[in-house]
């Protein structure tokens, strides 16, 4: 590795330029080792200088371009400079970070070249503003532009900053552990475990001793102390999911861990605190089930000091283009393809679909068109679920063109918020996230009549 003095020398006025300038910049040599690496590249990076300083320049930034289609390699190979090409880094902390980046050749006094210099500029608040401007926002690994998924959006921050009880209530398949997993990684305790437990998969016995563990000798065949869930998620987040499915026993004793921070594991004679935050999630509807006397009334009102609920997908069909975008993306790098996109007729099949099973049906539906699939191109209907397809001979979304769906779909997007602020048309643009120009425009377009 290359000591300080070996660095490319550089002059006091030009080292004060370097280290004036926003972008991030950092020349090599002719054997790839960074000589230079300014403040800007530090800042982008998350990556000291003395800890860039010496190392290949692939082993510091790990960019998308760097195995294949490095952009200072060509300018070193070909001589000739690269403007504002797009990729991304990955930095310090294995964020994933937007970049254009400018290279150009590096010659010493004699004029032989000596290495190469790049410059690169952050866009995350240009993508950011991209995405804001397309109507598209995302959490982790929850990408909408519904008005709906937004308010849900806009509390989150502040919801996964406490350490209050959640309960995330939607169907099936609405991607309720992707809500939890989103307000863990937000919350303080980020950097301490996410578990997470299907209370309607275990039978009773066998989730109690999940939950709280036991000691060896609690019962016959433990041979051995074995931790529960609560114990596996200490300093962390403990997801409980299907948590309406537990009996009236299991319910007394999640309670008392609830109050108390406490618990006992099986066959133990002393308590173990718990410190864990708990979210917990249902697809019933637990508030009618505790008038009832279905769910213990004190363990709801215990666990609903925050409620999030997830619309289901026949509520926001808008959402449909973007997740299918996302799972295509996903799909591409598990298994090494390149599909690029739906056709328009196979879109408006999946927008005319009312998605009993939610997100996870969506996502099942594009892996199937997958399997089908050639390895690149688009998705065509013929490639969809056979329950899809029949409905396209018959001709309901097939004679539908792409353009009539969407038309339809906005425009119910657009009533149900009118209706949800009483024909106030200006809540309905703040709701939806447009100008009220842009509303008004719309409700002209479509044909919605005046209130």
């Amino acid at each position: 590795m290359k000591n300080n003095k070996e660095r490319i020398a550089v002059s006091q006025p030009y080292e004060a330029i370097l280290e004036s300038i926003s972008d991030g910049v950092f020349t090599v040599d002719n054997e790839w080792r960074i000589t230079t690496f300014n403040r800007a590249a530090e800042a982008i990076t998350g990556i000291p200088r003395e800890e860039a300083l010496g190392k290949r320049c692939s082993d510091v930034f790990r960019a998308s371009m760097c195995e294949t289609d490095c952009a200072l390699r060509h300018t070193m190979e070909t001589g000739k400079p690269l403007v504002n090409r797009a990729c991304y880094i990955i930095d310090a902390e294995g964020n994933r970070i937007p970049i254009s980046v400018s290279t150009a050749l590096l010659r010493d006094k004699s004029g032989k070249v000596a290495g190469g210099a790049e410059t690169f500029r952050d866009l995350s608040v240009v993508e950011e503003l991209r995405k804001e401007l397309e109507g598209r926002f995302e959490m982790g690994d929850i990408v909408s532009r519904s008005a709906k998924m937004r308010r849900l959006f806009d509390i989150l921050p502040q919801v996964a900053a406490s350490e209050s009880t959640v309960l995330i209530q939607g169907e099936t398949g609405t991607g309720k552990e992707l809500l939890a997993r989103a307000i863990h990684h937000l919350s303080r305790r980020c950097d301490k475990p996410f578990v997470a437990v299907n209370c309607a998969a275990l039978p009773d016995t066998l989730l109690e001793s999940e939950l709280f563990g036991y000691q060896a000798g609690a019962f016959t065949g433990a041979e051995k102390d074995k931790p529960g869930r609560f114990a596996l998620a200490e300093g962390g987040t403990l997801f409980l999911d299907e948590i309406g499915d537990i009996s009236p026993a299991l319910q007394v004793r999640l309670l008392r861990v609830l109050q108390e921070r406490a618990y006992e594991p099986l066959g133990a004679t002393k308590s173990v605190t718990a410190n864990a935050r708990v979210i917990t999630a249902t697809n019933k509807n637990l508030g009618e089930m505790a008038k009832t006397g279905a769910f213990r009334s004190d363990l709801f009102y215990r666990i609903n000091v925050v409620q999030m609920e997830l619309p289901p997908l026949r509520e926001r069909k808008e959402d449909i283009p973007l997740l299918v975008d996302r799972f295509i993306n996903r799909l591409n790098c598990i298994q090494d393809r390149a599909i690029e996109d739906v056709t328009p007729e196979t879109m408006a099949v999946l927008m005319a679909h009312d998605y009993p099973g939610n997100v996870r049906e969506l996502e099942n539906i594009i892996e199937h068109a997958f399997v089908l699939s050639s390895s690149q191109g688009t998705i065509d209907i013929a490639s969809l679920p056979e329950h899809l397809g029949a409905r396209t001979a018959n001709g309901a979304p097939h004679a539908a063109p792409l353009n009539a769906v969407v038309h339809n779909t906005e425009k119910q997007v657009i009533l149900d918020a009118l209706r949800r602020n009483n024909g106030n048309r200006l809540a309905a643009a703040r709701e939806l996230g447009i100008h009220k120009s842009t509303l008004f425009r719309k409700i002209k377009q479509l044909g919605i009549a005046a209130k």
